[in-house]
């Protein structure tokens, strides 16, 4: 029943995912992050796996780089909206959309240079051992993991929501297991992660690379206008991210972190 609300909640919102909600200008600068670590790690003209492609923005991008992408979500209409952007883009041979959930990796039987994950799809897996397993099974040995995953711990948050006095909402990423997030009048169910965290289900056969925390002195993506009103002084705050947020301690925090890890 989970999976389906979430499943709900996404088909929901695919119709204009590119705009505020899912693809603002803070989004988008932590979409680069990704974009240049990818750049960096994988080599060119791999073959790659997208889990929960949203739209299909990342997946077109790599495959504008020269890669070979299967973008897969849980959401039937997020493919369609992959499959259409891949098409109109003339990308169509170079992109394959399918309508495969993260918990659902069973169903593929490839073999991948790289898998990535960009915003959170993985935290919204019942069962992130079993997405480790399936991402041993679909990667060449020495493949990269490239994740960016919603943290625990993220200051803004805690801030913005005790100064307006709702504190339950404050709180909300503390809690263990799967949390209730609405979005649209539906239901996300989400699971929140530290870094350790999230590595313990993948250390089995995986080496851990990096990780770094993203939007941490940066406000999230959904205070966007608190962005916009501010430009100035929070692209400050972002140059501090590009130069702070891999440090220790300060990588254990921020909106999301971005993991990468090696198949062994």
């Amino acid at each position: 029943m989970q999976l389906l609300d979430t499943q709900r909640a996404f088909d929901s919102v695919a119709a204009d995912y590119d705009g505020p909600r899912g693809n603002n200008e803070l989004i988008q600068r932590m979409r680069l992050t990704l974009w240049n670590t990818v750049r960096e790690q994988v080599p060119a003209g791999s073959r790659l796996l997208d889990l929960g492609c949203g739209t299909g923005i990342d997946a077109a991008e790599f495959a504008r780089q020269g890669h070979r992408v299967v973008a897969t979500d849980w959401s039937a209409q997020m493919v369609e909206r992959t499959r259409t952007r891949a098409e109109e883009a003339g990308l169509g041979t170079r992109v394959q959309a399918r309508h495969v959930g993260v918990h659902q990796l069973a169903q593929l039987d490839e073999r991948f240079d790289a898998i990535y994950s960009n915003f959170g799809p993985l935290n919204c897996a019942p069962d992130l051992r079993a997405v480790a397993t399936d991402c041993e099974r679909l990667l060449r040995p020495g493949g990269m993991l490239v994740f960016s995953v919603i943290g625990r711990i993220c200051p803004w948050e805690v801030g913005y929501y005790a100064f307006k006095r709702r504190f339950k909402r404050a709180a909300v990423r503390a809690r263990r297991g799967a949390t209730a997030v609405g979005m649209n009048r539906h239901t996300i169910w989400t699971y929140y992660y530290l870094p350790h965290e999230f590595y313990r289900a993948f250390a089995e056969n995986f080496s851990l690379e990096s990780y770094r925390a993203l939007s941490l002195f940066m406000p999230p993506p959904y205070l966007v206008d608190f962005y916009r009103r501010h430009r100035g002084a929070c692209e400050r705050l972002g140059r501090l991210d590009d130069r702070l947020g891999g440090l220790p301690l300060l990588r254990d925090m921020g909106d999301h972190f971005l993991i990468v890890m090696r198949r062994r």
